[in-house]
Formats: structure tokens, sequence, C-alpha cells
């Protein structure tokens, strides 16, 4: 069933979210104010709106997020001074690559801002890859 899902993650620094489609392999298309999705609800009394968006809000965006092989987009809404992104799951290729409610690309946005974070703190980071991800070392300076 298609709908819009919300993904649950608070966007606060629109670089950091770009590195980490460029991490993933995805294209962050700046300024883009449509986002593919299924184009209309199905079934909306079992799959209400995510909370603080009207039906006129769907499909459209401040930037997307194009995923390879996937039909899809991700949208990424500016509200107040943070972004919300937004995406139609039903596309099993977007929910393959960005993981299940978005888990690999919030992963990837907050490894980035936390590099971001610990560099303007003088820390040194060095990524370490494990068996199932990466680990962060930071180092004071």
């Amino acid at each position: 069933m298609s709908h819009i899902s919300k993904i649950e993650v608070e966007i606060s620094d629109l670089d950091c979210l770009k590195r980490a489609c460029a991490f993933l392999g995805f294209q962050f298309m700046s300024n883009q104010t449509t986002y593919k999705w299924y184009g209309r609800l199905v079934n909306p009394e079992q799959t209400p709106l995510p909370e603080g968006l009207t039906q006129a809000d769907l499909g459209t965006c401040t930037h997307a997020i194009r995923i390879p092989e996937a039909e899809y987009e991700v949208g990424v809404l500016k509200r107040n001074d943070k972004y919300l992104l937004l995406c139609d799951f039903w596309d099993s290729k977007l929910r393959q690559r960005i993981g299940d409610n978005g888990c690999r690309l919030k992963q990837a946005y907050t490894v980035e801002k936390t590099k971001k974070e610990a560099r303007k703190r003088n820390f040194t980071v060095t990524e370490q890859k494990i068996e199932n991800g990466i680990r962060l070392v930071l180092t004071s300076r």
C-alpha cells in the first residue's frame, strides 16, 4: 500500500546530508521542488499522514534525493530551521537502498554530523571499518 512516511531523524545540517548522500552513492538534487512517489494516497484512513503534514504537502519538497535503481525519491522538506525526509517505501528498491525507515541514510547523516562537530572541537576523526559498519575514533589534538 502506497503512503508517505517521515524518516525519523532531525536534519539540521544540509552539508552533512549532502555528504551522507555522496557516501551512499545517492544524488542530492538541490532546489528540486517535487519528489517522485506513487502520486496519490491509498487507503489514507489506514495510513495517516505524518504529523504536521497535509495532503497538499505530499510530493512537494525543498530538495530531493535520487536513489540509483529506485523509481521513487526522498523529499527533503524545510520546516523552520530543520529538514524532514519524506518518501514512499512502496518502492522496494528505495527501501532496500536507504534501509528500513531510512536507517542507512540516518546512520550516514549521523556519522557526517559527528565528524563535523568533532573537528569543530579540535578532535581528529578516524574511521575504522568493522564487521557491521564503521567505528569513529575521536582523538584530541
